[in-house]
């Protein structure tokens, strides 16, 4: 007789897995396990507004338990997570804003912070530069450099060309690099 593991010894795919069959506390395993950084997520993307993105949170937990049975055995848990996290962000992003052309990410004239040689200062001017990217950039930058996803995780997500991602973040780096070249070592 086979002995299951227990939920906190599975991995995420086989929580979801499951799930899908029904398993609710598999399902409040993954909870458990995603709810505090995907809110961090939300709060990096929406603007440290962090009411908004704790609503933000339980929406796309509400949406993956709706969607919990059309889960593909064997598909990538996170980045399945992720694709409704980016979604919605990218909705309320629409909703909010006008999409920032190609044109006009030019943030440099935008970032007045004081030059600080600490640690702490560039960590700050770091976080004021990734504040005003535009939202497809800073949500680009935030999967890959923030959550881990690789680039063909992101192309899924995103429903963009691995070739775009790759594009998209590397001139996101060259605009980080610009706005903080004050803090390169001469």
């Amino acid at each position: 007789m086979l002995i299951p593991l227990r939920l906190s010894a599975q991995s995420d795919e086989q929580l979801m897995e499951r799930a899908a069959r029904g398993s609710d506390r598999a399902f409040e395993e993954l909870y458990n396990r995603y709810a505090r950084r995907l809110q961090g997520f939300f709060v990096r993307r929406l603007g440290d507004d962090a009411d908004l993105a704790a609503d933000f949170m339980h929406d796309t937990f509400l949406r993956l338990y709706a969607a919990r049975e059309t889960y593909h055995e064997g598909s990538n848990f996170r980045a399945w997570l992720f694709t409704i996290a980016y979604n919605l962000c990218r909705n309320h992003h629409r909703n909010q804003l006008e999409m920032v052309s190609d044109e006009d990410v030019d943030i440099t004239d935008e970032v007045s912070i004081e030059v600080e040689l600490d640690m702490k200062g560039l960590h700050e001017a770091l976080r004021e530069v990734l504040r005003k990217l535009p939202e497809p950039y800073a949500m680009l930058f935030s999967l890959h450099y923030e959550e881990e996803l690789t680039v063909p995780q992101i192309a899924r997500i995103t429903n963009l060309p691995e070739g775009t991602v790759k594009s998209r973040l590397h001139k996101t780096m060259n605009i980080i690099k610009q706005n903080l070249k004050q803090y390169e070592y001469h």
